[in-house]
């Protein structure tokens, strides 16, 4: 059964929504909105939908039974209350909302209104960290000392009401989250200011879990290549995700041996050991996320990342965002 569906915001990842639902059997794109009218004239003639600039007339008059919402961060909670009052199904691109306040309200609102909320985290659905999760899981590497991410590239012209800690930090602590299925319970960061004209575009950040594991952020707009990736260590060696071609490698600690750790009376050091690719079934992280989302309104299964996943990863960025302006600690 099909669904009818519609895009509100058609920037550079709004377009890949649209395209996505444009592909997918079990869609039907309706119409997609956007304040722009030559864009959005464009896009909707490329992908066969109707075109809007107004998004609630076009609420009203495609009565859309789902809705990805890829607007600008601060029109988040604008947004979002007109499609839930609606009854309508949504996908909200990261983050949730500008503010833990707006997060909260579109969360109630929702609940009240019987609708499926999701976050738009893609990283969830990178077939690299889908596998990583699942090897970590099988306990592959042990205990787990420390999680450290890169996510470095050129300045976005595109984003004006978030800074760098907000748009892309967001992405690394959920996928810390998820891959250790831990909390943070204290950060510590360093931003500055070097080119975004308003907000900062530059942090670097110490991240400490309730287990002990130990974090670090290194995020930019500043590098004129970009690079994303995760490098997890632990007992039985290093699993390295490179987010961009969706490889996973393990870099094994010969030392560990079969990872019995907690048996070994005498801590051996570290060694190096083989280096393992593992095979992974490349595809689009977006695809999956917005399968993982119609399975979920078809009671096929469960909103792989809820609206309290998208809060709990924004009160972690705020917090990076203060640290790094008031040059303190901040512990939960």
């Amino acid at each position: 059964m099909t669904i009818k569906v519609a895009v509100i915001g058609v920037g550079s990842m709004g377009r890949n929504h649209a395209r996505v639902y444009w592909e997918m059997p079990s869609a039907e794109l309706v119409a997609i909105a956007d304040t722009d009218e030559k864009l959005v004239t464009s896009l909707a003639a490329r992908f066969g939908a109707k075109a809007y600039t107004d998004f609630r007339e076009m609420l009203d008059k495609e009565r859309p039974e789902a809705v990805t919402i890829a607007v600008p961060t601060s029109l988040h909670l604008e947004v979002a209350t007109e499609v839930i009052r609606r009854g309508i199904h949504l996908l909200i691109e990261k983050p949730i909302a500008l503010t833990i306040e707006d997060g909260e309200l579109i969360i109630q609102e929702a609940k009240k209104n019987n609708c499926m909320l999701m976050i738009g985290h893609i990283e969830r659905f990178n077939p690299a960290v889908i596998e990583l999760k699942q090897r970590i899981a099988k306990g592959e590497l042990g205990h787990i000392f420390q999680i450290d991410a890169r996510r470095l590239g050129p300045f976005p012209i595109r984003i004006s009401d978030v800074g760098v800690v907000v748009d892309l930090a967001v992405h690394d602590l959920d996928i810390m989250r998820y891959v250790t299925a831990r909390e943070v319970v204290r950060v510590y960061a360093e931003t500055a200011q070097r080119v975004h004209s308003l907000r900062e575009d530059l942090l670097t950040s110490l991240i400490r879990f309730d287990n002990g594991i130990i974090g670090t952020l290194n995020i930019n707009w500043l590098t004129p290549t970009k690079i994303r990736e995760l490098d997890v260590l632990g007992e039985c060696g290093l699993f390295h995700v490179n987010y961009l071609t969706q490889d996973l490698y393990l870099y094994r600690n010969a030392t560990a041996g079969n990872g019995d750790w907690d048996t070994m009376k005498i801590f051996r050091g570290v060694s190096e050991g083989e280096m393992i690719r593992f095979s992974v079934n490349k595809k689009e992280p977006l695809r999956s996320e917005q399968d993982a989302f119609f399975a979920a309104i078809h009671g096929e299964g469960e909103i792989p990342v809820r609206g309290e996943d998208g809060l709990s990863v924004l009160r972690l960025v705020q917090a990076l965002v203060n640290s790094g302006i008031e040059h303190h600690t901040i512990e939960f």
